[in-house]
């Protein structure tokens, strides 16, 4: 994680990586069979964590909402993790990056939770998708470009404290008589 995270994919060498776990770059390849598949167990490990704090049942409505939350917050104190997922995610939007799928798919994935989770909050009819939607990839942009800001200026981002705006906002344009300035959430 440490060196993907600080030099990327590209410029991650299997000798510095062999070298920082014990091994010879053969002792690398013999648990995984090439330097795309390493990347992508280290990024599948980073999600396994995060899934397995969440217990067996994932959160729904307001409550996986207040996850994202809770998540930049736990982020601030994840600094190699959440440089790793900085550089990879944006280094995967390049021609034959190993991690484009994985990329691809966890946005794919994360999109469609988010969006339900707007959706089952604020008890819209089912005609209203595409705003949930659009309001789920404004999450996760928010949630992204927090982290970058983060990462370059610790002490001037709460990304905790700013995905939560953006959130409450949401539900608040999404659901004004839900969720608007005269309700009591």
């Amino acid at each position: 994680m440490d060196t993907f995270a600080a030099r990327g994919y590209n410029n991650a060498s299997l000798a510095e990586i062999a070298d920082r776990v014990g091994l010879t770059q053969a002792g690398v390849l013999h648990y995984f069979r090439s330097k795309a598949l390493l990347l992508t167990s280290v990024l599948e490990l980073r999600d396994r964590a995060d899934i397995e704090q969440l217990g067996p049942d994932r959160p729904q409505g307001l409550e996986f909402l207040r996850h994202l939350v809770n998540t930049a917050l736990r982020n601030a104190e994840r600094e190699g993790i959440v440089r790793l997922y900085a550089v990879l995610s944006a280094e995967s939007v390049t021609d034959d990056h190993p991690a484009q799928e994985y990329f691809r798919d966890r946005y794919d994935g994360l999109r469609a939770f988010v969006a339900d989770a707007l959706h089952e909050a604020c008890d819209l009819p089912a005609d209203r998708a595409g705003a949930t939607r659009d309001a789920a990839n404004a999450v996760i942009a928010v949630m992204d470009g927090l982290q970058v800001q983060w990462l370059l200026s610790p002490d001037s981002v709460d990304m905790a404290a700013s995905t939560d705006l953006v959130v409450t906002s949401l539900l608040a344009t999404l659901a004004p008589g839900r969720f608007g300035p005269a309700s009591s959430h």
